[in-house]
């Protein structure tokens, strides 16, 4: 559709507008990314990297989805949850980000009071579901529709924190997560275009004009990281797009490499406590890649490719 179109190009532009202020504002101010002593060790050259880019285009897609909506009459209750998903995980992580520049170090906020916030989120856009009648009922493989607004809570919080989370992993090397996200969320454009739901389209398309425009200046050499204000966004905004679309489980596979990033760390955790022995070099999963030699290019598109193929095979199958 035309007015998707129109969606894109909006978010797109701000973004290119902005971003390049934002590297100059940052680099003047000597503000930069703090990176991990225990990741690998030739990473530390991107010290001092401006971050924090994803602020810029979480806020292009939000402006640009409003705007859009409102001409085309199509501002109702789904809309204000995307929103809220994408904005609202976006301020956890620009508060993580700001603290982290703040006291110049890699620690920001504290697990459990991100996991708090985060869970805030997603009990705001539960109430909403809620007051627009939504339909608390999840389907479940092998065992059916079931309808319960305490299951589909408990599901929902869990996928928002989850995939949140996930992408937030997935974002350890430049361009990674920014081009992953621009293949689940142009997957999801498809699927709402297939339902006819205008307002999801637009949410989608903004976000990906804006991941667009961002890649310019974040695929390697990377002049500016996303940050948490645009992993934790992008995780949140996917999650409650395939809830909304009542594709939930969709996500597992469009998603593939954000679920194998999670894997990875959960069973390395395991395994070290469980036996001392590690199943991976490094993790998340790139890092173990990573250290088995493959450039950064080579692990971006592999990744990359993983996350075409799997929505395809899930639109091939499923769609």
């Amino acid at each position: 559709m035309l007015v998707s179109i129109i969606a894109l190009v909006s978010s797109l532009a701000l973004t290119a507008i902005f971003i390049p202020w934002l590297i100059i504002f940052m680099r003047s101010h000597h503000e930069g990314q703090e990176i991990r002593d225990e990741g690998p060790k030739w990473h530390q050259k991107k010290s001092g990297t401006p971050t924090m880019g994803g602020t810029i285009f979480v806020l292009a897609a939000v402006i640009s989805t409003l705007w859009v909506a409102i001409w085309q009459g199509q501002i109702n209750k789904t809309v204000w949850i995307l929103l809220i998903s994408l904005l609202g995980y976006g301020i956890i992580g620009f508060l993580d980000d700001g603290i982290k520049l703040y006291f110049k170090r890699n620690l920001g906020l504290r697990a459990w009071q991100k996991l708090a916030l985060q869970i805030i989120i997603a009990i705001v856009i539960v109430f909403i579901a809620a007051s627009d009648h939504f339909k608390f009922a999840l389907f479940i493989p092998f065992l059916g529709v079931i309808d319960s607004a305490v299951l589909f809570t408990i599901f929902l919080i869990f996928w928002l924190v989850g995939f949140s989370n996930a992408v937030n992993l997935s974002d350890g090397l430049d361009g990674l997560a920014t081009g992953l996200s621009i293949i689940a969320y142009g997957t999801y454009a498809y699927m709402a275009f297939k339902q006819k739901n205008l307002a999801i389209l637009i949410f989608c398309m903004s976000v990906i004009g804006g991941l667009i425009a961002f890649f310019i200046f974040n695929h390697k050499p990377a002049k500016i990281f996303m940050g948490d204000a645009g992993s934790l966004a992008l995780g949140g905004g996917l999650a409650a797009v395939s809830v909304f679309l009542n594709h939930p489980w969709s996500l597992l596979l469009v998603g593939i490499v954000f679920v194998c990033e999670t894997a990875s760390v959960i069973l390395q955790v395991i395994s070290f406590q469980t036996t001392g022995k590690r199943i991976f070099k490094m993790t998340p999963i790139h890092h173990h890649f990573e250290m088995l030699g493959w450039s950064e290019w080579k692990v971006d598109t592999v990744f990359w490719i993983v996350g075409l193929i799997g929505s395809i095979l899930y639109l091939i199958i499923w769609g």
